[in-house]
């Protein structure tokens, strides 16, 4: 597969006046930052991304092709949008402040963000600004003043993260004056529920690993995963090493069956059985199954007592005896909407079959989210197949290719955020003075000063004046967005560091220009648990107009700071680059590999690893079945904790001590303020709103909207035929979308993808219509519960119409005016 978009890219007026492509190759160069060096004029480069491994061809200055890297078994049709993510109308050009903000200072006219014109700067001038705000902030209101909790999917690359490198300028220039966050919007609620009940994370480890599902497994359940889909991304450089074995899985013939209100691309490469469940809904189907399998003796109650601690404090629950509400199948089947019939041959399925439970992590990021997993590694210890050969439970199989084996390999450092090492913890630091759990940054703006629960501990919210942002894209991932936009004009500065015009940039006060990865060095793995090659990501091209690395543009805020030697530490790129590789490099005579220097492996680009045939037979938790005493679990009790004696200890009404069925805030069925259940997935063509400004969305936009998925009947019902264009809204927002009809989807349920881009007709107004189509306009902004404080990204309902009036344009995909 090769690329070539150079047709479509002379088209575009990237610079007022300019036509052509030419442009670029005139500009880069003499906009180099100093000291930086520049790329190859011609030829063809090996580099990576999110998306994968490739080459790009360089024309004269100019990248015009793409081709996938030769090892990669399944290349991404995303690829595309990469090669255009450089050169797309959305790029940031220059330093860029808004025209009230510069006129006025810090606080000028904060509802004035997200409509307002920008100024364009010199980036002297830029960082100015930039670092006398943070030094006044930090003067004024002390160390909690600033937030530089800056989170999202930035740029693969261990020297170019950004995110740690804005924590290490602060670290080594504020002193650690800063408020930091901790978790993350993928898997909030079960990275805390988790460590309780298994001992560890859990949501990004090893599985069990797909040679041993092809040979062993006999059921495989995928309860609201989509891995076809979604492993086309990797944190790292995608490997995509999974593909070949889902076609292999495939041609055994085995039961698969998909749990969704969906029929996913995996329910379709599978052909597997479809149950459409009702949304927010799975723990009481668990449950049910859960109760089938107790009455009718299917349970292993050998495992229960050997491995797991607290099933008969949680069986008066299952059984009704506490509650008085028995959990059987006919109770499930009225809160879930799948027969009875049906729940009950699921159970008898299961405990006859090694069967994998392959959990997606949108149950999750739900209200009561901590619910789902907990309820699912019960229902695997039921079943008692956790350790062995095809069964048990995963959580990570349709993340970046989990359960590809693993390599024989030296793993990489990479940049520190500079904070200080955590006492009887050395690989790990604690940055900032204090810290939130990542998706309560709108609380923490309505309510300084405010106790919250978490985790067992009562913490206060700071009371922050100063935002800054780099690698993320918060007017995306965030929900509520007009209950955010309101939050946001509380903050006196905002500050984003990217390359492109997303909503978070519009909405900022100072904005500065970022490359893309693809106009520096870096490197990075190739394969998040496969580990299989070590990448030199190499300069593609120079840096377009005035945008700046990541490292140089906080090497400069560092300096102003006064913190220049201790935030480089004497090195530049390729010596932060080169210094990786040779720790890294250390590692292979302990582990008997031969390393290529750093020089043949940077003139190669690319080291790949042996995957030894011991780890084509990875079964997770295998060392904990042979031996529970000498391989305990990181629980309190070393064994899977179905009850928690800790969180017992902590007396939250909303996240009890065992497993619960709690009604959600709003769901069908239940409470339904509105008649539809909106499904937020993960999108087929980008990386949550990465790519959403390039080429890849003329592959699913419908009236150049993003697409909202309906179910026949509901359509037939309102109206609205397949290309039309729609409005979505309930009482936190209001979106416009294109309706694609379908018989994918179930009744009463509609699927808008998140990472949409935030496209309000009137910037800045509470309640505007978006004309784009961004979701989290519609969903819910409260934390999953007192344990976790996660999102609740799938939770919402809404109505939709058919839209009569004037469609208003869609602008996000464009720079803002300049005044």
């Amino acid at each position: 597969m090769s690329i070539n978009t150079s047709t479509k890219l002379s088209r575009r007026s990237l610079l007022k006046g300019a036509t052509s492509l030419g442009v670029f190759s005139a500009f880069a160069p003499a906009l180099l930052h100093a000291g930086a060096a520049h790329a190859a004029t011609s030829g063809e480069v090996l580099s990576g991304s999110h998306w994968g491994a490739f080459y790009g061809t360089v024309e004269d200055g100019v990248w015009t092709k793409i081709r996938p890297w030769e090892q990669d078994p399944h290349p991404s049709e995303m690829l595309e949008g990469v090669m255009d993510s450089v050169y797309s109308p959305s790029r940031i050009k220059y330093p860029m402040v808004r025209k009230a903000y510069l006129e006025g200072g810090a606080g000028a006219n904060p509802e004035g963000r997200g409509n307002e014109e920008f100024v364009r700067v010199s980036w002297d001038q830029a960082l100015e600004l930039v670092t006398n705000e943070l030094k006044r902030v930090s003067d004024t209101y002390g160390p909690t003043g600033v937030y530089a909790g800056s989170y999202g999917w930035k740029s693969s690359g261990k020297l170019h993260n950004c995110q740690n490198l804005l924590r290490r300028a602060l670290n080594v220039g504020l002193e650690g004056k800063f408020v930091n966050s901790s978790g993350d919007y993928s898997t909030g609620a079960s990275q805390i529920i988790m460590p309780h009940v298994m001992g560890t994370l859990e949501v990004y480890e090893q599985q069990t690993v797909w040679p041993v599902l092809i040979e062993s497994t006999d059921v495989l359940v995928f309860w609201a995963a989509d891995p076809v889909k979604t492993n086309q991304i990797g944190w790292t450089v995608a490997d995509h090493d999974t593909y070949p074995y889902y076609e292999e899985f495939r041609k055994t013939g085995k039961k698969v069956i998909v749990i969704d209100p969906i029929r996913t691309e995996t329910a379709k490469f599978f052909d597997a059985e479809w149950i459409p469940i009702r949304p927010h809904t799975d723990v009481a189907m668990m449950l049910g199954i859960a109760h089938e399998l107790y009455a009718q003796g299917l349970h292993d109650a050998d495992f229960l007592d050997e491995y797991t601690a607290g099933f008969e404090d949680f069986l008066p629950y299952l059984t009704g005896e506490s509650d008085g509400v028995a959990k059987t199948p006919e109770w499930a089947a009225e809160i879930c909407e799948v027969p009875a019939e049906q729940i009950k041959e699921l159970a008898a399925l299961f405990a006859s079959n090694r069967t994998m439970l392959g959990s997606g992590w949108s149950i999750q990021r739900q209200h009561h989210g901590e619910q789902s997993h907990w309820m699912l590694v019960t229902l695997a210890s039921m079943l008692g197949q956790i350790g062995l050969p095809g069964g048990g439970f995963g959580l990570s199989y349709h993340y970046a290719n989990g359960g590809a084996p693993s390599a024989d390999s030296v793993v990489l450092p990479g940049i520190s955020d500079g904070g200080a090492a955590v006492e009887g913890a050395a690989w790990l630091t604690q940055a900032g003075a204090a810290s939130i759990p990542v998706s309560r940054i709108v609380e923490m703006l309505e309510r300084p000063g405010e106790e919250f629960d978490f985790n067992g501990t009562r913490t206060t919210f700071p009371e922050v004046k100063m935002v800054y942002w780099t690698g993320g894209n918060p007017f995306s991932h965030q929900q509520d967005r007009n209950r955010m936009v309101e939050a946001w004009q509380k903050l006196e500065t905002v500050v984003v560091q990217d390359f492109q015009w997303t909503a978070t940039a519009r909405f900022a006060d100072i904005v500065l220009p970022a490359t893309t990865s693809y106009e520096r060095n870096d490197i990075e793995h190739i394969g998040d648990y496969s580990l299989k090659a070590i990448l030199g990501m190499k300069k593609i091209v120079d840096p377009v107009f005035e945008s700046r690395t990541d490292f140089d543009i906080f090497t400069e805020i560092a300096t102003r700071l006064g913190a220049g030697d201790a935030f480089t530490e004497g090195k530049d790129e390729m010596g932060w680059i080169q210094g990786f590789y040779e720790d890294a490099a250390k590692q292979g005579p302990g582990k008997g590999i031969d390393v290529p220097s750093f020089d043949e492996f940077w003139d190669a680009g690319v080291v790949v690893f042996d995957i030894p045939e011991s780890s084509k037979q990875f079964v997770r938790y295998a060392d904990y079945r042979d031996d529970p005493l000498l391989e305990p679990l990181g629980t309190p009790t070393g064994k899977i904790e179905i009850f928690s004696r800790n969180i017992e200890k902590m007396g939250y009404d909303d996240c009890g001590p065992h497993p619960t069925w709690y009604e959600p805030e709003e769901r069908l069925g239940g409470n339904a303020p509105y008649p539809l259940h909106i499904d937020s997935a993960h999108p087929q063509f980008r990386l949550h709103s990465q790519l959403c400004g390039t080429v890849t969305r003329e592959k699913y936009v419908v009236g150049g909207r993003e697409p909202c998925m309906i179910n026949t009947q509901d359509a037939a019902a309102r109206g609205i035929a397949d290309g039309d264009t729609v409005r979505v809204f309930n009482d936190r927002g209001q979106v416009l979308v294109g309706a694609i009809v379908s018989d994918d989807i179930r009744p009463n349920v509609i699927r808008i993808f998140e990472g949409g881009w935030y496209d309000p007709v009137n910037g800045g107004e509470l309640g505007s219509l978006d004309a784009y189509g961004d979701v989290n306009c519609l969903t819910v902004g409260r934390g999953t519960s007192s344990l976790a404080q996660g999102n609740c990204g799938h939770t919402g309902m809404a109505e939709v119409e058919k839209y009569t009036g004037e469609l208003p344009e869609v602008n996000v995909f464009n720079a803002p005016a300049e005044g």
